[in-house]
């Protein structure tokens, strides 16, 4: 079975300062980047690569990666308890 390419995006200054605020890994943003199981079209133009995971002793969150594929540089990075806000059923 052949291994999926690893996306490649460049992190902007405030990803970094987010990812480091919000105790977020760059493990778990490529993770999230490489398997997304949402990707959502956001305001300008910017898509939200999503996935759910599960805190152990704190439940379900959402980790949203904000991405710019034309410059393919990430904007931001949060987790979110919020997931019915941002999950699309369609």
């Amino acid at each position: 079975m052949a291994l999926k390419k690893r996306t490649s995006f460049s992190l902007s200054h405030h990803a970094k300062e987010e990812m480091a605020r919000r105790d977020i890994s760059w493990e778990r943003v490529k993770w999230v980047l490489d398997r997304p199981e949402q990707i959502v079209i956001e305001n300008g133009g910017l898509k939200a690569y999503q996935s759910k995971i599960r805190v152990a002793g704190q439940g379900w969150f959402l980790i949203r990666v904000i991405v710019n594929e034309d410059s393919r540089s990430v904007v931001t990075v949060y987790r979110t308890s919020k997931i019915k806000k941002y999950w699309r059923k369609d």
